[in-house]
């Protein structure tokens, strides 16, 4: 009996354990929900003017419009497309009428254009907010030498351009340029959860079969 005891609290534990996970996961999944249906409402809704102050929390994705000058500098940031195909995002400064300077994702150019020239001069922009959360502990340092950087950090970005830690990825611009906009989208975003659920409560159930499963072995072989 001591046995039987011992293996049903362990079965009961590991059970118990199983359907937490499973649970977790369902409320993270509600908690995605709702975050992708709060940066989708924010990307469709009509564009505002950029507030002076915004939040990353508040204004994460949230659709804009400006117009101003294109600073001459830029920076590069590696990127791979959808397409697979290799190139650079365009980052400038965009200084606006009241002299704020904001800086400006203007999208994505081929390898084979980053010495191109690009158009400077007056611009409007209507594209998204965006704090992007890119670089972790195995992204390559910014090479100044050939003005490439690995993930768009907006704090060293706005100390290079001399712009306020303020990023505007740019949808559309007018006039069109050489650089093609690459509008933020909820695609990057990974919403993997259900998956998760499904995994964890289908182990919660096998969990719980073997575990009566040897109980019952165990409980029948004294009566045979």
């Amino acid at each position: 009996m001591r046995r039987l005891f011992f293996f049903l609290v362990i079965g009961g534990l590991g059970l118990a354990v199983l359907l937490s996970l499973g649970i977790w996961q369902l409320q993270r999944m509600a908690w995605k929900d709702e975050l992708l249906q709060i940066i989708e409402t924010r990307m469709a809704a009509a564009p505002v003017a950029v507030p002076q102050d915004p939040s990353e929390t508040q204004d994460r994705y949230r659709a804009v419009t400006a117009q101003g000058e294109l600073g001459a500098q830029e920076l590069h940031v590696f990127w791979v497309t959808k397409e697979a195909e290799t190139g650079y995002r365009v980052i400038s400064a965009l200084v606006m009428g009241d002299g704020r300077r904001l800086l400006l994702d203007r999208g994505f150019i081929p390898a084979a254009d980053k010495a191109s020239s690009r158009r400077s001069g007056a611009i409007s922009v209507t594209g998204n907010l965006l704090w992007p959360d890119e670089g972790d502990w195995t992204t390559p340092a910014p090479d100044v030498g050939t003005n490439i950087l690995y993930a768009r950090d907006v704090a060293y970005m706005a100390n290079r351009l001399g712009t306020e830690p303020v990023l505007i990825v740019a949808r559309s611009l007018s006039p069109e340029t050489t650089v093609t906009p690459q509008a933020v989208t909820t695609a990057g975003i990974p919403n993997n959860h259900l998956q998760y659920v499904i995994t964890w409560f289908s182990l919660a159930f096998i969990w719980a079969a073997m575990t009566a499963s040897f109980l019952w072995r165990s409980r029948a072989k004294p009566e045979g």
